[in-house]
């Protein structure tokens, strides 16, 4: 396993190399000149000014010779620093990346506990009123837009009935310590952490209990019920087992897809994470944050995958790795 895991991370490393070489070239192929940006804010726009600006931030090197340094500078773990911002790439990151591992880890978590009980659920109790209920639910959170469903969950859950904080991450102002502030930024999360994880939780229902229909009708699971075990073990040892391993794979490709999510889940609710972090440096043309946090959530999810084999390799010891 230990061979593995070590070969998993050496092709991680190689597809985290060219995903950072892309992206670097498609920043820079992006419209708009940062240094005219920065000159038209800063509210000087003389020639000398935006040379000055060029020259500082090795814009006005040639790409190849940019891109050897901002390999370098990720080589020895330097993301750069953010021109808007007045800060290291790193510390920025660092200061929201809690926030979106938080939001992320929360909405998979009760996406896939979610997904796999209603699933299961609806698989055992296939074309009764509670099957149609959950399928019929589970299409209605596929098909309906994230954003959409963040905003009547805004309306219906603190406008109307003002159970939930709408926006941020905790009550400004308040002072809360210990399990106080626990519980504020527990309250703060359940919005943001349900809206993007619906989406998520309905294909796991429809994953689940479609794989445990087709794995009830083999022949080992007939034999189990032929030796006489209780429909419930079968349940759980033979069918659920066996029928988790497509899940498990559609979750680890689903991991990374959150992190993308998360970006417009974050805007919505005022969610100070990494998504947010991305959203606003596009608008400002602030390359290295950026490019920072590309490198950041590309790595996020690979780490993701290489979760995913391991739990693969797990669920079912028949898979050989290799």
């Amino acid at each position: 396993m230990l061979g593995f895991v070590a070969r998993r991370v050496g092709k991680g490393v190689l597809v985290l190399l060219a995903i950072v070489v892309l992206n670097f070239f498609l920043i820079r192929l992006a419209p708009g000149d940062p240094a005219l940006v920065m000159a038209g804010e800063a509210g000087a726009g003389d020639e000398v000014f935006i040379a000055q600006l060029r020259e500082k931030f090795a814009l006005d090197q040639p790409l190849p010779s940019q891109l050897a340094a901002y390999l370098r500078s990720i080589a020895g773990l330097d993301l750069g620093y953010s021109v808007r911002q007045q800060m290291p790439v790193a510390t920025l990151i660092g200061e929201r990346l809690p926030a979106t591992l938080l939001l992320t880890g929360t909405a998979f978590a009760v996406s896939l506990s979610l997904g796999v009980l209603l699933g299961s659920l609806a698989a055992r109790r296939a074309g009764t009123l509670a099957d149609t209920a959950i399928t019929g639910l589970a299409l209605l959170f596929y098909a309906t837009p994230l954003f959409w469903v963040s905003l009547m969950a805004i309306i219906l859950f603190s406008v109307r009935l003002e159970w939930l904080p709408s926006f941020g991450f905790e009550t400004v102002g308040a002072g809360y310590t210990g399990l106080s502030r626990a519980l504020d930024i527990a309250r703060h999360l359940v919005l943001p952490a349900m809206t993007l994880g619906l989406f998520f939780m309905a294909v796991y229902v429809r994953m689940t209990r479609s794989s445990m229909l087709e794995v009830s009708r083999l022949d080992f699971v007939k034999t189990a019920r032929a030796k006489g075990l209780t429909e419930g073990v079968i349940q759980r040892r033979h069918i659920l087992r066996n029928a988790l391993l497509p899940v498990v794979t559609l979750a680890g490709l689903q991991a990374g897809t959150l992190v993308g999510g998360a970006v417009l889940t974050e805007t919505v609710f005022a969610w100070p994470g990494i998504g947010r972090l991305m959203y606003e440096a596009l608008l400002q043309r602030d390359y290295n944050l950026l490019l920072g946090v590309f490198v950041v959530s590309s790595a996020m999810v690979l780490v993701f995958n290489l979760v995913t084999d391991v739990v693969y390799r797990a669920v079912d010891p028949r898979i050989e790795v290799a």
